[in-house]
């Protein structure tokens, strides 16, 4: 379907009645002329996809019955192959595969990407194609440590992106950031400990 702006993937003219009735549809009007939503996968976006351990994956059936996966794996498991296009393996789950026949007779999908220590989000509108024969894409999109089986492959083609702002996202780290932020710390404790030590048997010594 042809659009005028990129942002008319999210705007239909029943969201764009609903917002000028709200009084908000004059300030979308004047980002749609200006530099408006995102078509390609920059440097900013696939920076940011590279830094993700989880997303959100966003499908719905046939007849319009909505789903949301949370999709998770090692940080950059959701990849960049070119400047239109993101792909990711889809690993062995819980057998439901609500999203692969979603996608059999509906190809429209978001990515809602969320990084909680920067509070940053992005929204991405696509159209995703499961592909199941293709081993080298698929060897491509694994990961050898990651110790689930990847089953296909799920690539999207890029519609349309947009930041969202941050407001309400509460900051929140996993392990291994918080283990790389509170390392130095540690090591800092232990040497003045040890300093401490060291001027404790000084002192000791002197009293001898």
């Amino acid at each position: 379907m042809d659009r005028e702006f990129p942002s008319d993937v999210a705007f239909t003219p029943a969201v764009k009645a609903a917002q000028a009735e709200r009084g908000s549809r004059e300030t979308y009007a004047r980002m749609e002329s200006g530099r408006g939503w995102r078509t390609e996968v920059d440097g900013d976006l696939a920076a940011f996809v590279a830094s993700l351990d989880s997303f959100f994956f966003a499908t719905a059936s046939g007849d319009g019955q909505p789903y949301v996966q949370h999709r998770g794996g090692p940080p950059g498991f959701l990849k960049v192959l070119d400047n239109c296009r993101l792909a990711f393996a889809d690993y062995r789950g819980n057998r439901q595969y609500i999203s692969v026949g979603n996608l059999s007779e509906n190809d429209r999908v978001q990515l809602f990407l969320i990084d909680h220590p920067t509070k940053q989000r992005i929204k991405i509108w696509g159209r995703a194609t499961v592909i199941e024969d293709d081993p080298a894409l698929l060897s491509a999109l694994s990961d050898a440590r990651y110790k689930a089986r990847p089953e296909r492959a799920i690539v999207v083609v890029v519609e349309a992106w947009d930041i969202n702002c941050p407001q309400h996202i509460t900051p929140r780290y996993t392990e291994d950031q918080i283990a790389a932020l509170i390392g130095p710390l540690q090591a800092r404790i232990a040497e003045l400990e040890s300093q401490l030590q060291n001027v404790a048997e000084s002192a000791v010594d002197a009293g001898d």
